[in-house]
């Protein structure tokens, strides 16, 4: 394959066209060719990246050619910025102790969602009262249509009701589970084998941290199953949210800089987050074969948890705008 940095050298090897200006003809370079050419050309774009990623981090050959005198203005430029970061560093931690204001708010809301998921208490007619999807479509349709679909509503209702005195359902069997199926970045990593342990889940909460440095624990709590002996799994969080004095553009608001999850106490023969596979292990001088057993990790949403402690770039579940789980169960602001 050709080098990207001759691409660059190459670019302008494009068919000229002439142009006639009374008397005088004169040879232009099709500016409209070369710009079609340039981003059909994938090595040339390479290139061109390339040369844009060298420049990130380094000065560049502008301010290296400036008097003294502008680079002295310069840095108080930077100074003034870094002023500016380290307000914005403490408005976030203002917004951190709001967050925890509020979530004290929030709580009574979350624990009767809890109820009625869990069915230990049934709303009543004035805490239903919510209009639905199709119940604003019909609105809009014809009187007589309005009657058919209420014959048939009413049909559908008295078969549910039926079938629900029949199984006699409490709550909303599989919230969490279902939930968390439709969150991309969480659907994606539960395996088959971990749905029926997510089936046990009763609740998800976040407790802010009101000690410094600023942070939050998720717990994932679950009724009674045979897979583990704990009630409640936990990932505990810690934010920094102090600006790079030598590079405050970079700062961007508060960071998850450690986290720490919890060691599942699985019962005898239920850890799915290992498995074990047997190899063929033949004798070099023997030439004899033997088969040994090993265990390995097992992909599962559980591998959340393990191990213990974790870097940051590794942590996908949570939330890079707000730094919240991402099913943003507890009213997350975005």
């Amino acid at each position: 394959m050709a080098d990207p940095e001759k691409a660059l050298e190459t670019a302008g090897d494009i068919d000229e066209v002439e142009e006639t200006d009374g008397e005088k003809d004169e040879k232009k370079p099709c500016m409209g060719i070369l710009n079609t050419e340039v981003m059909k050309n994938s090595q040339i774009l390479a290139a061109l990246q390339s040369q844009l990623g060298s420049m990130v981090g380094s000065p560049s050959e502008y301010i290296e050619s400036l008097p003294k005198t502008v680079k002295r203005r310069i840095k108080a430029l930077k100074k003034l910025q870094l002023e500016c970061t380290r307000l914005e560093a403490k408005f976030y931690e203002e917004v951190h102790i709001l967050e925890c204001k509020y979530a004290d708010l929030y709580t009574p809301i979350f624990e009767k969602r809890n109820e009625f998921i869990n069915g230990k208490v049934e709303p009543t007619d004035e805490e239903c009262d919510f209009p639905s999807d199709s119940e604003k479509e019909e609105d809009e349709l014809t009187e007589e249509l309005k009657k058919n679909i209420n014959l048939q509503n009413k049909k559908s209702e008295d078969k549910e009701k039926s079938k629900s005195e029949k199984d006699d359902v409490k709550g909303i069997p599989e919230f969490w589970l279902t939930t968390f199926k439709n969150v991309e970045v969480i659907g994606e990593r539960i395996q088959d084998h971990d749905e029926p342990i997510l089936k046990n889940l009763t609740d998800v909460k976040v407790k802010l941290s009101q000690t410094n440095p600023m942070g939050f624990t998720l717990e994932f709590h679950f009724k009674a199953n045979e897979y583990f002996n704990n009630s409640v799994l936990t990932k505990e969080y810690e934010m920094r949210c102090v600006p790079d004095e030598d590079d405050p553009f970079s700062f961007e608001g508060p960071e998850i800089f450690k986290s720490k999850g919890c060691t599942i106490d699985w019962k005898k023969g239920k850890n799915i987050t290992m498995k074990t596979i047997k190899k063929k292990q033949k004798h070099k001088s023997r030439g004899s074969v033997r088969t040994i057993t090993k265990t390995i990790q097992n992909d599962s949403f559980f591998n959340f948890f393990n191990p213990p402690s974790v870097p940051v770039d590794e942590e996908q579940l949570v939330c890079k705008i707000c730094h919240r789980f991402c099913v943003h169960a507890n009213m997350c602001a975005f």
